[in-house]
């Protein structure tokens, strides 16, 4: 984690999950976005673009969640797999409950669970270039979700 302390910037905090790809890897949900700590993936799991997750929302660090939990927080998220980079942006909200153990879940709406890692993204699934989609559909393709809050 990092932080922005001595300047005038707000600080911004930064954490990483990493997951590994999957033969059934889709990628085409409209909403939303998912990693998780699962193994088993079936073709129903379409926003789901990652498997064998490092931590779910809940092994998140508390000045992460305290952060996402704010209600200035701007989102940058970023899919990295390869030499590839996909970066969008999202919002926190006061609601999150940031509690579930094996699911991170990014939504373009305003829905709130204990799998939602934040609202209003300006991406889902379906976004993510190609190239990087099928790369994730080799179960020995490491992948990273990178998120990092600023203005919290």
């Amino acid at each position: 984690m990092e932080t922005g302390e001595g300047s005038t910037r707000p600080p911004t905090l930064r954490e990483s999950i990493s997951f590994h790809g999957h033969r059934l890897i889709r990628s085409t949900h409209p909403t939303t976005i998912e990693v998780t700590e699962e193994e088993h993936l079936t073709e129903n799991g379409d926003c789901i673009i990652g498997v064998g997750a490092e931590k779910g929302c809940a092994g998140l660090s508390d000045g992460l969640k305290t952060a996402l939990r704010s209600g200035s927080a701007t989102v940058r998220l970023s899919i990295v797999v390869g030499g590839e980079r996909f970066g969008f942006a999202a919002s926190g909200d006061p609601g999150l409950r940031l509690s579930h153990p094996h699911d991170v879940v990014i939504r373009r709406s305003g829905f709130v669970s204990e799998r939602t890692l934040a609202l209003r993204a300006t991406a889902s699934a379906r976004d993510i270039p190609r190239t990087i989609v099928s790369r994730l559909r080799d179960p020995r393709t490491a992948g990273v979700l990178e998120i990092e809050v600023v203005g919290a």
